[in-house]
């Protein structure tokens, strides 16, 4: 009778560990990624744009910023991860970092579009600012990406708690890149009545390439920043950290440990370079799109309307992740989904011709088709870095959550970084001038090739990559219950 007891007290636990998650803790979660889209996918999608045009810096520099600041990161974010994986607070493992890293991240993201004469203009202020706000964010985004593993093991709940992650990071997106542009142009000065290509719709819409708009940046910035704040503190109270490193474990964490899991993990090593790819063909375009916007196409005032078409595939149709793949696989998912980017792509290149640019209807149809593939492809990848987790806790008896989660950000803000830098150069290269209200037939072209070309290659290659990923559904279930096993055996 005793022996039972003692083989039926691990039940709990066991249970716990693969547990269903509640819709309030689905959406507390995600809440967090829609945070972390308002204070820094604003940084992501307009500071290169608003440095070249209202702060008043050159491409070049511009570029350069981006450039040194990720250099730092590839230091910074394993050391984040060790740190992070070695902590504890009373109130959780990785919550705290969530809620205590979260204030000087807002007011530091604010403070890039200060807008104030005495740094205008300043690059030594701009880098500064983008530094700290880059630091500070690792020690919010890596502690939120380790948070996800550790509230269950359950695969399918896994998927489901990414498609409502990436339901409310594509808010966020809507937000961004939707939104963001038409409230700094309704609260900048030189204002027009103009036709937003929705509906008819007309308002009154200032330029906000001026010099003077930087206080409509500060204002909406701000705001946005207010806001993202508000859905940390719901992320910190809303979930539960369930499956967790023991103390030994914990302990036993040293930042040797980044190395060594990059060299026997496959499955990191294939998904990093995924994640490296995917996020870098991504913010050629996010980063672009205004350019395109503005330059190429000729028509600023329609970006809200085609950028809420757009949004539509990564809200409302997040809900087919989880069929699709169960229907044709992990690998199939993003061929498909890749696929359907390139061709979104590919209209959106017809669209800019002067035959078609004068009507929104291409706008909407490859902004919609590319938006699809694009948010699938690099929002369901996501639900693979548990996978990743648990594969490398089955090889080394150790739950580096931190350290993995290290890495695959460190390769998210690398290609961050390369969306941002890499257009910059080129704009340089072309002779794209700021300060000019029409640009060069070079520079267009060197917009063109940000916008369209580059990403399309890369889309491939991302394809290439994935068809080397090694891990089956069936083998993450099997990595998982084996690690369950060995738990209630005692041998971690």
């Amino acid at each position: 009778m005793t022996e039972k007891t003692e083989k039926t007290s691990h039940i709990p636990k066991q249970n716990d560990e693969f547990a269903k998650l509640s819709w309030r803790e689905r959406i507390s979660y995600g809440a967090g990624d829609l945070a972390q889209n308002l204070i820094f996918g604003t940084v992501g999608s307009m500071l290169l744009f608003y440095l070249t045009t209202v702060y008043g810096i050159s491409a070049a520099a511009g570029a350069t910023i981006f450039l040194i600041v990720r250099w730092v990161n590839v230091f910074w974010d394993p050391w984040v991860g060790a740190v992070v994986d070695r902590s504890h607070f009373k109130a959780g493992k990785y919550r705290p970092f969530i809620l205590y890293y979260g204030i000087p991240l807002t007011i530091c993201a604010a403070l890039l579009f200060l807008p104030i004469d005495a740094v205008r203009g300043n690059v030594i202020y701009a880098f500064l600012a983008y530094l700290a706000t880059a630091l500070i964010y690792s020690f919010v985004n890596i502690p939120y990406g380790a948070l996800n593993a550790s509230l269950t093991r359950d695969n399918d709940e896994v998927s489901t708690l990414t498609t409502v992650r990436m339901t409310e990071a594509n808010i966020g997106n809507l937000m961004v890149y939707t939104f963001l542009p038409l409230f700094v142009q309704l609260a900048s000065p030189g204002k027009q009545l103009k036709d937003i290509g929705f509906f008819g719709i007309k308002l009154n819409l200032g330029d906000y390439t001026s010099p003077h708009a930087g206080g409509a940046y500060f204002l909406v910035m701000s705001i946005y920043m207010i806001i993202g704040f508000a859905l940390l503190l719901c992320t910190y109270f809303g979930v539960k950290e369930r499956v967790l490193p023991t103390k030994q474990e914990t302990d036993a964490v040293k930042y040797s440990d980044l190395f060594a899991e990059i060299k026997r993990n496959k499955p990191l090593q294939i998904l990093g370079l995924f994640f490296l790819i995917g996020f870098t063909f991504m913010f050629f375009g996010n980063t672009v799109w205004p350019f395109y916007m503005q330059y190429n196409v000729g028509h600023s005032e329609w970006m809200a309307s085609i950028n809420l078409i757009g949004s539509i595939p990564g809200i409302f149709l997040v809900f087919l992740w989880p069929i699709v793949r169960r229907k044709i696989g992990k690998k199939q998912f993003f061929y498909i989904f890749l696929t359907l980017f390139v061709i979104g792509q590919i209209v959106l290149w017809i669209w800019q011709f002067p035959t078609f640019k004068d009507s929104p209807v291409l706008g909407y149809i490859g902004r919609f088709l590319m938006q699809w593939g694009i948010t699938s492809a690099t929002g369901y990848m996501w639900s693979l870095v548990p996978e990743v987790v648990s594969y490398g806790e089955y090889q080394s008896k150790k739950r580096v959550a931190g350290i993995i989660n290290a890495i695959m950000g460190l390769f998210f803000k690398i290609g961050l970084a390369l969306g941002g830098i890499i257009p910059g150069y080129i704009n340089a290269f072309f002779k794209f001038d700021g300060s000019k209200a029409t640009q060069s037939a070079a520079a267009l072209t060197g917009i063109q090739w940000s916008m369209i070309w580059i990403p399309i290659v890369l889309a491939f290659v991302a394809m290439w990559i994935m068809s080397k990923y090694p891990l089956s559904d069936a083998d993450v279930k099997q990595i998982n219950l084996k690690i369950d096993q060995r738990k209630v055996a005692g041998k971690i």
